[in-house]
């Protein structure tokens, strides 16, 4: 029996644990690329089948039902995965449409048996019959008659997701339009490099090809590869990062306040990204971070980022009912949990793990994480709330719900902090894939009177 392609059956398992065990991609996928031993095009191939595969999945199923003679939920689990990723190649890679039949078929008779293999050769011949362009005239609905079906069909997000994002552009249907397209661009590598970066770093970053950011002085991006073979980041100097993601810490270290700024907090600090910055940037001026984290396997991955950073504790406790009594911190980052709506280039099952119904305990979280910052901040300080979500529930009401009910909390225009990035408007900072190049970050700069 043949076996199956490696970076496939990486592809697929990957697939599985998203699908059985709630994986994420970007945790999960690397450390099997580099298990396998693939690398170059066949860890690329890896890489780009399995995120596109899970972007584009709702389109791929639209075409699906139509070719499973009772449909797309009567397929068990394992062999749906393996259609899907047929599909991927079948309509938006450049696989052979032989290859990509047969490639899937030796995948499921490995991995699941040799009942469902005629079955899948049957399938995915069908759906080699058209390009995508074709499948999407016959299996969309009308643009004129349901627009928000057409492009969430076309461009494989939910329903939901594509009404959301049209509220928060203010109904601007071209934007939305590229808004979308972008969120099933592949994104690049963008590295954090943190202040210090000796020139030992600086060649090996140059000589792997990475370019420096347009707005965070620390960003670079890697037009390719995989930056674990980095011993700059190997040893923590530099980090994975989105620019948006660099930029939120950026914004907290810089909004001016009077009196002491010696004592910094990360409320919600996991994985470790945003902690490891503002480490970096309360180095230079002599202050500490207190890092918290609730959940303590993700507390471990925020001292694997801020290893090497000496003014940086790392803590596990509930953001809600901190373990610090009083208001005692200087300068306050809540990075709050949220859907993930600003990140679905990165983290592709995001689209499909979230549901509308999440938001009202999203929320309320929020809510209740922005209220206890506000409270460990001392009088004339400030608190930085960040979502990587554009979704205005999660966005502008958290904050002016928050304000309305205490007088003792002022709007500081955070637009000025940033003032290297184009297309904001006051007071609040939106970033976009399909204007900034960066996730969809939002940031709220708030002082304590």
């Amino acid at each position: 029996m043949p076996k199956a392609d490696p970076a496939r059956r990486i592809a697929w398992e990957v697939m599985r644990a998203v699908d059985t065990r709630d994986a994420y991609v970007n945790l999960l996928l690397p450390g099997k690329i580099t298990d396998a031993g693939l690398g170059g095009r066949d860890a690329a191939f890896a890489t780009e089948l399995t995120h596109g595969t899970i972007r584009r999945q709702g389109t791929y199923d639209a075409v699906l039902e139509t070719v499973t003679t009772k449909g797309l939920a009567a397929v068990d689990p394992p062999v749906r995965d393996v259609l899907r990723l047929g599909t991927h190649q079948l309509l938006s890679l450049r696989t052979p449409s032989h290859a990509a039949v047969s490639t899937s078929v030796d995948l499921v008779r490995e991995q699941v048996g040799h009942k469902p293999a005629a079955f899948v050769n049957a399938v995915l011949r069908k759906v080699a019959r058209n390009d995508l362009d074709a499948w999407m005239r016959r299996v969309a609905p009308s643009r004129d008659a349901d627009p928000i079906g057409h492009l969430s069909v076309v461009y494989s997000h939910p329903r939901w997701i594509v009404e959301a994002l049209r509220a928060a552009l203010g109904d601007d249907a071209d934007a939305l339009e590229r808004l979308l397209e972008a969120d099933n661009d592949a994104p690049h590598v963008t590295l954090a490099a943190r202040p210090g970066l000796t020139d030992t770093d600086r060649a090996e970053l140059e000589a792997a090809g990475a370019t420096p950011g347009s707005m965070s002085p620390y960003a670079y991006q890697l037009p390719s590869g995989m930056p674990g073979g980095l011993s700059a980041v190997r040893g923590g100097r530099v980090g994975v990062q989105d620019e948006g993601s660099q930029l939120v810490a950026i914004a907290a270290a810089a909004a001016p306040l009077d009196g002491d700024d010696a004592a910094w907090l990360d409320l919600c600090a996991g994985p470790g990204g945003k902690a490891a910055l503002l480490g970096a940037l309360a180095g230079e001026r002599s202050a500490t971070v207190t890092a918290n984290e609730l959940q303590p396997h993700r507390a471990e991955l925020v001292r694997k980022a801020v290893r090497g950073l000496d003014n940086v504790t790392v803590v596990s406790g509930d953001g809600r009912k901190p373990a610090w009594e009083g208001a005692s911190f200087d300068r306050v980052l809540v990075d709050a949990p949220c859907t993930g709506l600003g990140a679905l280039r990165r983290r592709p099952e995001a689209r499909w793990r979230r549901s509308e119904a999440d938001l009202d305990s999203l929320t309320t979280l929020q809510r209740e994480l922005l209220g206890s910052a506000l409270d460990s901040t001392r009088r004339g300080g400030i608190v930085t709330y960040a979502t990587c979500s554009p979704h205005v529930r999660e966005t502008q009401e958290i904050v002016e719900a928050i304000v309305a009910r205490r007088d003792d909390v002022e709007v500081v225009d955070a637009t000025r902090l940033l003032p290297q990035v184009v297309d904001l408007s006051g007071p609040y900072v939106q970033l976009w894939p399909h204007v900034h190049g960066t996730d969809a970050m939002f940031v709220a700069v708030l002082r304590r009177r």
